[in-house]
């Protein structure tokens, strides 16, 4: 079967450690160039924009952008105005109305998009969902702390307006929850940590409520010091199930469970495969409406300055 020629738009930390190797491994996909302000790859065209990558590479049927999210929305529109196929890195976009547009020109267009969130293609995901299918809920706790400095080093953007600061990891954890958890979710309340420096929050506390008496707690930080926590704990009356380092392990009632290895990128490249060949779009916004909600309704904390080596985030 012919491979899918494939741009990647934004060289960036997760271009090069995710998607690169999950592209090499892919039978459905041929890399066929990179737009990129910074960086190059031997071998591949590179340009410095997506505009500069069409023309030097005519032929392209789809690109994967993997830019800071405030840069994502007008690359996503050029590609699908050009009748391109569109993989979104998370989160999709800065705002829910800019993703709405870019499903109504993927339909209008007849091209895929696909809102890609990695989290959910975990191996501890869909045995979790079977699990919760089969007992229903009393509660759910989610902790979710990494260090911003280790996973993110340098990069100034998460802490400017659109960044998402301790969102951008924590959207993962509502990815997972929205996928498992059936029924609407719906956000009761909310605080945010904002480094008196920066424009977006190092940490949050949300409680959600899941029908039909389903209490959420989540507690997100971004300066964690040591081993990340990307914990989910699910209880029923009849039991407990628990998700650790983002769902690739599982426990139910203490015991872990046996799981197949963990391949999120390749499952998300293999998902957007069959996306293409249907013209298709699967671009759940559920976790951005949830993130959305909580910048809206949630009490603001100012807290001391974030300081590091990021330019641009410096103390007052």
């Amino acid at each position: 079967m012919k491979r899918i020629r494939l741009g990647i738009v934004g060289l960036g930390k997760i271009a090069l450690d995710q998607h690169l190797p999950a592209l090499a491994a892919s039978a459905d996909f041929e890399l066929a160039g990179v737009a990129s302000p910074e960086g190059e790859l031997p071998g591949v065209p590179c340009r410095k924009s997506l505009i500069e990558l069409l023309e030097a590479v005519p032929k392209l049927e789809a690109v994967a952008l993997c830019t800071p999210p405030q840069a994502r929305f007008e690359s996503a529109r050029l590609a699908l105005e050009k009748g391109l196929h569109v993989l979104l890195e998370k989160p999709p976009c800065v705002t829910v109305s800019e993703a709405r547009e870019l499903q109504a020109i993927a339909r209008r267009n007849r091209v895929a998009l696909f809102a890609a969130w990695h989290s959910r293609y975990a191996p501890a995901i869909d045995p979790a969902r079977a699990w919760v299918e089969q007992h229903p809920l009393q509660s759910v706790a989610v902790v979710w702390k990494e260090d911003v400095r280790v996973w993110h080093p340098g990069q100034a953007w998460i802490w400017r307006s659109g960044g998402l600061g301790v969102f951008d990891p924590g959207i993962n954890a509502l990815s997972i929850l929205t996928h498992i958890v059936r029924g609407p979710l719906a956000l009761r309340q909310a605080q945010l940590r904002f480094p008196s420096n920066c424009e977006t929050p190092i940490a949050a506390h949300l409680s959600l409520h899941a029908a039909p008496d389903v209490a959420i707690e989540m507690e997100l930080d971004f300066l964690h010091s040591g081993r990340q926590q990307w914990d989910m704990s699910f209880t029923a009356a009849s039991g407990r199930c628990v998700l650790s380092m983002g769902g690739s392990g599982m426990h139910v009632d203490g015991v872990l469970r046996p799981l197949s290895a963990s391949a999120e990128y390749p499952a998300l490249y293999a998902r957007f495969a069959a996306l293409v060949r249907e013209q298709a779009i699967d671009c759940d916004l559920t976790p951005l409406e949830l993130v959305a909600d909580a910048f809206l309704c949630g009490q603001r904390i100012e807290v001391a300055p974030f300081i590091d080596e990021l330019p641009g985030v410096q103390t007052p």
